[in-house]
C-alpha cells in the first residue's frame, strides 16, 4: 500500500495537477517512486508541463499532512486511484486524477447505470424544468444522477433526482467544505446524504475559474452519458460533451426553441449528429436497459400534475447583488465564458517555458489560417487526437483559444524567434 502522503503530495503539484497524474504513475509507477526520483528524471516526463515537473521538485510533505488532518476533521474520506473502490472508469482515463476527496456514501459506480445532466447556471424556466423532469424520471427508473453544483440545471436535476428518490453524485469544482455557491448547503447536505460529494481537489479549495472545465472531464468520466439540457455554444456544458465524446461516451441533448441562445449548444450538437435528441427519459434509458437489466426499472412515467407536484418549489438562484459588475457571492458572470477574451501576446523566445509543447504545437497551427476543426489540428500537428482534444480544453480554460461550428481560432498571438521543433 503506498504512502497516502505521497499520493497526496503528487495530487497537489503544479497547476490542474490531476490531468497529469496518470502520466505521471505510467512514468514511475507509483508516488513514492516519482518522489524519491533524481529531479533529472522527470526532464522524461512527456506531455507534462513544465511547471509541474519543477513543482515535483518540490519535497515539502506539510501540505499533506495539512490535508489529512483536514480530513479527519471534516468526515471526508479520501481514495487513491489504486483503491478498490476508486472508479475504474476514471481510472481508465489519460487524464484521470490520482486521488479524489469524497463525502457521504460513494456507490458502486462502475456497476450503475450513471448519466450526467449539465446545462446553464443562467438556465430559462424552460431549462429549469427540463433539468428537473430528466433528473425525477431517471432516478425514478434506476439511473445514477451525476451533475455539479452550480445554479439552474445542475440543481434542478439533482433535486429532481432526489425527488425520485435516486442516488446521485455532484463533482465539485472545489473543496469539499466549501459550499458553492453559498445557498447550496441545503443540497449540498441532501447530496451527501443520498449519495456523494465528490473533488479531486483538497478541502479549503476555492471555486476558481478554471476549475471547472476541468472539473468536468470527471463529470463526463463517471457516466455512460452526458445529457445537456441547455447551454450556449461556448458554454462549460458543451466542454463536458466533448469531453464525453473523447472518451467515448454517449452524448444526448434536448432541444430548445431555434431562436434561444441558450438552445444553440445542444441544438448544434443535435444538428451535427454528436448527439441522441432527448424527449423524455425514455430516450436515454433505452440505450442501457440491456446491459443494466437489474439496476433500471422501466415504469410508467409520472403524469405531468404529479410530475409537477413533485417538482414544484425547485430552489431557485436568488437575487444576485452586483458590485462594480461581479456577483457578491464570488461566483464569475456566466456572460465570462462567452466575452471575447483580450488578445495577448506569448513569446516563446523571450520564455520558452510558458507553454507545454502540446499547447505551443496547436496554437502554432492555428496561427495559419481562419479555424481548424480538431481532426485537421490532429494532421497539422501530428499529435494523436487525445493529446489534441485534452490541449484544446486546457488552452479554452486559459482563454488562449475559442470554438464555434466545430473551428477552432487563436486568442492569442504567438511569437518565436527559434525555429519551432521539428
Amino acid at each position: 500500500m503506498s504512502n497516502l502522503r505521497h499520493w497526496l503530495w503528487l495530487s497537489t503539484r503544479g497547476s490542474a495537477p490531476g490531468m497529469y497524474a496518470a502520466r505521471i504513475l505510467d512514468h514511475f509507477g507509483t508516488p513514492e517512486r516519482a518522489y524519491y526520483a533524481d529531479p533529472a528524471e522527470y526532464a522524461h516526463l512527456e506531455g507534462v508541463p513544465q511547471k509541474v515537473r519543477q513543482a515535483l521538485e518540490d519535497k515539502d510533505l506539510s501540505q499533506a499532512d495539512q490535508i489529512l488532518t483536514q480530513c479527519q476533521s471534516l468526515g471526508i474520506h479520501v481514495l487513491t486511484s489504486q483503491d478498490a473502490a476508486f472508479p475504474r472508469r476514471l481510472a481508465q482515463l489519460d487524464s484521470a486524477p490520482c486521488v479524489l476527496y469524497v463525502k457521504g456514501r460513494l456507490p458502486q459506480i462502475d456497476q450503475e447505470a450513471a448519466v450526467a445532466i449539465v446545462g446553464a447556471r443562467q438556465a430559462s424556466p424552460y431549462g429549469v424544468m427540463a433539468a428537473g423532469r430528466m433528473g425525477l424520471d431517471l432516478a425514478r427508473q434506476g439511473v445514477l444522477v451525476v451533475s455539479g453544483s452550480a445554479r439552474g440545471v445542475d440543481a434542478a436535476a439533482l433535486q429532481g433526482a432526489l425527488r425520485g428518490g435516486g442516488q446521485v453524485i455532484s463533482v465539485l469544482g472545489n473543496g469539499i467544505d466549501v459550499i458553492y455557491p453559498p445557498y447550496h448547503r441545503d443540497l449540498y447536505e441532501d447530496v451527501a446524504a443520498a449519495g456523494a460529494l465528490i473533488s479531486e481537489y483538497p478541502p479549503g479549495t476555492p471555486p476558481a475559474g478554471s476549475h471547472f472545465p476541468v472539473r468536468n472531464r470527471l463529470i463526463a468520466g463517471l457516466c455512460l452519458g452526458v445529457l445537456v439540457v441547455e447551454g450556449t455554444e461556448t458554454s462549460g456544458s458543451l466542454i463536458t460533451a466533448r469531453w464525453a465524446l473523447e472518451q467515448g461516451r454517449d452524448v444526448f441533448a434536448v432541444p430548445g426553441s431555434i431562436d434561444a441562445p441558450l438552445s444553440r449548444g445542444p441544438n448544434g450538437l443535435i444538428r451535427r449528429s454528436e448527439a441522441k435528441l432527448v424527449q423524455d427519459a425514455w430516450d436515454v434509458i433505452e440505450e442501457y436497459r440491456e446491459l443494466y437489466p437489474d439496476k433500471l426499472r422501466p415504469r410508467t412515467p409520472l403524469s405531468h400534475p404529479a410530475a409537477q407536484a413533485r417538482l414544484e418549489h425547485l430552489p431557485a438562484a436568488p437575487a444576485r447583488p452586483l458590485t462594480g459588475g461581479r456577483e457578491e457571492t464570488g461566483e464569475a458572470p456566466v456572460s465570462a465564458q462567452e466575452e471575447a477574451p483580450a488578445r495577448l501576446v506569448i513569446d516563446l523566445a523571450k520564455d520558452p517555458e510558458a507553454l507545454p509543447d502540446d499547447q505551443a504545437a496547436l496554437l502554432r497551427a492555428l496561427q495559419r489560417g481562419q479555424g481548424h476543426t480538431a481532426d485537421e489540428l490532429v494532421e497539422a500537428t501530428g499529435l494523436p487526437a487525445r493529446r489534441v482534444l485534452s490541449a484544446l480544453t486546457i488552452l479554452q480554460v486559459r482563454q488562449m483559444v475559442a470554438e464555434e461550428n466545430r473551428r477552432f481560432t487563436t486568442l492569442v498571438e504567438l511569437r518565436e524567434d527559434i525555429q519551432p521543433p521539428q
